[in-house]
Parts: structure tokens; C-alpha cells; sequence
């Protein structure tokens, strides 16, 4: 068993749930509490992870971060080297990757909380901050664990996206999953 490309997948997807939780959790709440008309447009591509293949997607992503991308240039001259094959290319393209399965169990959580306490919560003077951080969240902890974990989990074994950003550099972007592909490949 490879123990460095564990440790690099937990840690991987560790970051990947912390972001989620960051980035997460906003889009969720907008969702759920949004009367937008288009926002099915923002639902639709929120899920695309779901629909695209992961080698796509991670293919898609390689070229937004490659480094002729006015993504992978910014990077490059910030911090030196290229943000294709690294590991935080990987924890960019998990996050996209992993992100509906954040946001959609969030925001059917947050829609289940029951707009009266959120209304009673505002009628008392509790900022919208407070409402979120006091009423909504605790009763959304369900959700959002479910959130997490179905995250954690996917980031775990995820292959596609992995094996396009990051390719196979042990120790930078070899992941379990990687590490069981070039053991089957070699018979192992």
C-alpha cells in the first residue's frame, strides 16, 4: 500500500470539504432561498460535474489552468510555477468537481428549515448573519454533513480529474486512486 498517496488523498480531500464548507454554503443558501427567476441556470451548472464525464471535465480544467490560460499566467507569475500537475491544480479541480455534492445537499436542507423561525429570527432583530449562523445552520446539520461526506468521499476516489490536472507525480499528485490504477496496470 502506498501510504504517501493516502496521506496526500486525505489531505487532498480534506482541503477539497473546508472549501466546500467556504463556498459552499453561500451558493447553497442562495439557492435555497433565492426567487431569482433564472436560478435554475446557476442549479444547472452547479450539477454539470454530474453529467460530464470526469476525464471532460478534468480536461476542461487543464486547459482554464494550463499555463496559456489567463488563469495559469496569473498563477504562474504570482507563485512561480504552473498550477497544471500540481497539488493545488488538484484541489481546484476537486472543488469543481466535488462541488454538487456539496451545494445540493446543503440547499435541501437549508429549504427545510421552516421560513417561520427564519421570520420570527429577522422580526427580532437578528441580522441575517445571526439568523444563518444561529437558526439555520443547526437546523441544517444533517445537510451539510451529509455535504461533507458525500465530498470527502468523492474526492477520495476520484480518478479522471485526477489522472488530467494532476497526472502521476508521487508525492505532488499521486492519489490513491492513481496508485490502485498503476498497480493493476502492472498486475499487482
Amino acid at each position: 500500500m502506498d501510504v504517501q498517496a493516502l496521506a496526500l488523498s486525505i489531505r487532498l480531500a480534506a482541503i477539497v470539504c473546508v472549501a466546500l464548507l467556504i463556498v459552499g454554503l453561500p451558493i447553497a443558501y442562495w439557492l435555497a432561498f433565492s426567487r431569482w427567476r433564472w436560478k435554475f441556470l446557476v442549479e444547472s451548472v452547479v450539477a454539470l460535474p454530474l453529467v460530464l464525464p470526469p476525464t471532460v471535465l478534468g480536461f476542461y480544467v487543464l486547459v482554464a489552468i494550463g499555463a496559456r490560460s489567463p488563469i495559469g499566467r496569473v498563477w504562474s507569475s504570482w507563485f512561480g510555477h504552473g498550477l497544471a500537475f500540481s497539488f493545488e491544480g488538484l484541489v481546484f479541480a476537486s472543488i469543481l468537481y466535488s462541488l454538487p455534492f456539496a451545494v445540493q445537499p446543503f440547499a435541501a436542507a437549508f429549504s427545510q428549515v421552516d421560513r417561520r423561525l427564519i421570520e420570527a429570527s429577522h422580526i427580532l432583530g437578528a441580522s441575517g448573519l445571526r439568523t444563518f449562523v444561529r437558526i439555520i445552520v443547526p437546523l441544517s446539520r444533517n445537510g451539510i454533513i451529509t455535504g461533507l461526506v458525500l465530498s470527502f468521499a468523492h474526492t477520495m476516489g476520484e480518478f479522471g480529474v485526477v489522472m488530467m490536472v494532476g497526472g502521476n507525480l508521487p508525492g505532488v499528485t499521486r492519489t490513491v486512486s492513481v496508485a490502485i490504477f498503476d498497480d493493476v496496470q502492472a498486475l499487482n
